[in-house]
């Protein structure tokens, strides 16, 4: 028949191969493999010529490349006169890059295609792990997997992931499962699924690289982590919070209501970074989440927008705002990235039609005094703004310290201190520290200080009240001492 005959050899096993295939193969002159590292090729006619693709596979530089080259020739040999039977692995549409490019080509040149189907390497490995895919299995290439830094599906669901053909791919494949499953979360490798060679290895996640077995018919299987891990199962309970069979007191919450907690939450994640306490900022940082999408459902209830539009929104900012992580530009450090970051932000005003705004009038007005001067400052930096050498600014504090001596009243007194912190704030930046956190700390350390002089007092059956500044300022220093800091 004229055109393209895409065809699937099945799994491996010979006696898998369907009639159809078979026939077709029996009548054809010639076939071309995409490779004939298939063990169903061996039981073949004789009196068939077979062509394959593997030299591609050691030339090419990339499999893009590979598959690219192949779709092109099939295309080429399927407007003889004669067509080309094209023959791959499995089913021609599972696990296969070339059959749905070739057949979207085809369809638009008006070349003839017809698919002969073939058992694919999924039900027999489905069979060899005794499992129905039914209703949650992920299907993933290890190839995608392999160059991704965090696995792109949910980790309580199983997963099935085909083509780990090397213990390259393995290791790559092991690393980025790595962050987020256990090194000794249990795994599956399937090897020759549907072949006399088949094999079942049951081992822990850090082991699926060491395997004497891995070719090109092996896949991997891991088993869910746990309920409740993944984005979509706390999605849905959050939903469920907000559903007439939810919780009285979530369903009265407004974007207006949840203000105060969205702001509480805040403050107890910074204690929770503040302490270094790892258990306190997981529990902090869930705290917060709940916010988060429990805003995003009821902006989604109200037909406003989702939570996947606000996980969009801020995907789409990353990859626009970092053009030398995602694109081609070659920006210089640290400054070289603020000072592209203030152009892009600007462009974007433009090109939403926003009116254009100050540098500085992004900022919150609700947030934390010193962090909103250490920001202020860090934008007008951003565009050359800033003293030139430090000394600048341990001048300009000395001075402030002056004027704040010779304010004559209340007014000129709050003017100049509220100046003197502002500079304090700006040597801060200058010294790569964030002012609100070095307060902070500093708070803490007074607190922990004043304790212990209290303490002290009670040891001794008296009241603060009742100690002279002497008697406090010698239990200040033995806290000191002893470093109740």
């Amino acid at each position: 028949m004229p055109g393209i005959i895409l065809l699937g050899l099945g799994p491996g096993n010979p006696d898998q191969l369907t009639c159809e295939a078979r026939e077709v193969l029996t009548s054809a002159d010639d076939v071309w493999l995409r490779t004939r590292h298939h063990p169903t090729i061996a039981a073949l006619p004789a009196s068939v010529v077979f062509h394959s693709f593997d030299e591609l596979y050691e030339d090419g530089e990339s499999f893009d490349q590979v598959y690219e080259s192949i779709v092109e020739k099939v295309l080429e040999l399927g407007r003889r006169p004669e067509g080309v039977v094209y023959a791959v692995p499995g089913h021609p549409f599972v696990a296969e890059r070339t059959c749905p490019q070739i057949a979207r080509l085809a369809r638009d040149e008006g070349l003839a295609t017809r698919v002969v189907e073939g058992l694919s390497f999924l039900e027999p490995t489905f069979s060899a792990l005794g499992l129905d895919p039914y209703p949650r299995l992920t299907l993933f290439d290890a190839m995608e997997l392999s160059s991704a830094h965090v696995p792109a599906f949910p980790p309580d669901a199983p997963v099935l992931i085909a083509q780990i053909y090397s213990r390259l791919v393995a290791a790559e494949v092991k690393m980025t499962l790595n962050a987020v499953y256990p090194d000794g979360h249990p795994a599956r490798l399937v090897h020759g699924a549907g072949t006399k060679d088949e094999l079942v290895e049951d081992l822990h996640l850090y082991e699926i690289d060491r395997s004497e077995h891995i070719g090109l018919l092996t896949s991997l299987y891991v088993p869910p982590v746990g309920e409740g891990t993944s984005f979509e199962a706390f999605q849905e309970i959050v939903a469920h919070l907000r559903a007439p069979n939810g919780c009285p007191w979530d369903r009265e919450q407004t974007h207006e209501s949840l203000r105060t907690h969205l702001l509480e939450e805040a403050y107890e994640t910074l204690d929770a970074i503040d302490s270094g306490d790892f258990g306190a900022m997981q529990e902090e940082f869930g705290d917060l989440l709940l916010q988060i999408v429990l805003h995003s459902q009821i902006a989604s209830e109200e037909g406003e927008f989702t939570v996947n539009a606000v996980i969009k929104g801020i995907y789409d900012k990353i990859i626009r705002r970092h053009p030398h992580v995602f694109g081609e530009m070659q920006l210089d450090g640290v400054q070289g990235v603020l000072q592209n970051w203030e152009k892009l932000k600007e462009a974007e005003r433009k090109d939403q039609g926003k009116k254009e705004k100050g540098i500085l009038d992004g900022v919150p007005l609700a947030m934390p005094a010193l962090s909103q001067a250490q920001e202020f400052q860090d934008r007008a930096a951003r565009v050359g703004f800033d003293w030139p050498v430090v000394e600048g600014v341990l001048d300009k504090i000395l001075e402030e310290v002056k004027e704040v001596n010779q304010a004559t009243n209340q007014e000129e007194l709050s003017e100049e201190i509220g100046d003197l912190f502002f500079v304090l704030v700006n040597l801060a930046r200058w010294k790569k520290l964030d002012a609100e956190s070095a307060l902070r700390e500093t708070n803490q350390k007074f607190k922990r200080r004043f304790a212990y002089v209290e303490q002290g007092a009670r040891q001794q059956g008296r009241s603060l009240s009742e100690m002279s500044l002497e008697e406090m300022d010698a239990l200040w220093d033995e806290a000191k001492e002893k470093k109740a800091s």
